[in-house]
């Protein structure tokens, strides 16, 4: 197990590998990275999890959190942002379940590190679905869970027209049986890369090489594993604690930028999201935010101030008073 290290966003940040082993998809060595800020807390400790062509670079995100009272740590999942290497094919897994071996073990560092028992987990779209199937593994073994989740534009099912979810995912399963590194012919869209970027229409900053603007290519095989666990969440399940769900407060899909993907979704389909939000067990809280892109940390001010007075309240009424 590595030590902690300088991260590349600079002094208040640090990060730690995780070491994976073999590939189970036959890819060689792959790890995990794991990232904090410096500033310990003393309500609890977050965990961030990223999504699809994405990787941690939300410092406002964690300083808000830092200023909450949370100890603040975020996961690049294996093959994704810091933990890419040679010969990886960026956010490639043929199934979902295979992550739960790095979110345990940053679990495990978080509770060795703090000893916190008040422990919440935040994701974003795809991570929106991975963590709540890792949490609800969790609860059917009688692991320990957390206290909070809380899902940024989760993705809970397919979005497109309706015969992508009927017929369009037979076709899914059995490409992704038979050639799941095949490549999904989809034309490329750079609307909502081009909203968030700096050197384009947005105010952040990001390593292109990790997060590209038309994202990376989706393959068959990982589409497959996503749908298994849309399945899965519709038939229902059980993270075992209060979720807060933020979304948009609408959709908007185009290819290239255009100002309405600044205060949309770009992405997803938000109905989609208030359809399946039900299916995560437990209490659950689901806020449309007016304004909001699809990461809604990464809105415009306005919506992304209103996204933290929600996450704020949401902790204060829901998670700390249990």
């Amino acid at each position: 197990m590595s030590a902690w290290m300088p991260d590349v966003l600079g002094r208040d940040y640090e990060q730690r590998e995780l070491p994976l082993g073999a590939d189970p998809d036959g890819e060689g060595e792959v790890v995990a990275t794991l990232v904090r800020h410096i500033q310990p807390g003393s309500r609890g400790a977050y965990l961030h999890v990223h999504g699809y062509t994405d990787y941690f670079f939300q410092t406002g995100l964690a300083e808000h959190l830092v200023e909450q009272g949370y100890t603040f740590y975020a996961l690049d999942l294996r093959k994704c942002g810091r933990s890419i290497r040679e010969g990886h094919t960026p956010h490639f897994v043929s199934d979902l379940e295979l992550y739960d071996v790095e979110l345990n073990e940053a679990l495990r560092i978080i509770r060795s590190e703090h000893g916190h028992d008040h422990i919440l987990v935040g994701a974003h779209s795809t991570g929106g679905l991975i963590v709540p199937l890792w949490l609800d593994r969790m609860r059917a073994n009688k692991l320990p869970g957390v206290d909070g989740l809380v899902l940024n534009s989760p993705w809970f099912d397919l979005q497109g027209p309706r015969y992508y979810r009927s017929i369009g995912t037979s076709v899914i399963d059995g490409i992704g049986r038979f050639a799941p590194k095949q490549i999904i012919p989809i034309e490329s869209a750079d609307a909502y890369g081009t909203s968030l970027h700096i050197s384009k229409a947005g105010e952040w900053d990001y390593n292109l090489k990790w997060k590209p603007l038309i994202g990376f290519p989706a393959r068959f095989g990982w589409l497959r594993a996503v749908r298994q666990g849309h399945a899965a969440l519709h038939r229902g399940l059980d993270v075992g604690c209060p979720s807060l769900v933020l979304r948009s407060a609408r959709s908007h899909f185009v290819k290239a930028h255009e100002p309405e993907v600044d205060t949309a979704d770009g992405v997803l389909d938000v109905g989609h999201i208030a359809r399946w939000a039900g299916c995560l067990g437990n209490r659950t809280m689901v806020v449309p935010i007016e304004g909001a892109r699809h990461d809604v940390f990464l809105s415009n001010e306005g919506a992304r101030l209103a996204a933290y007075d929600e996450l704020d309240a949401w902790l204060l009424h829901s998670v700390l008073d249990q």
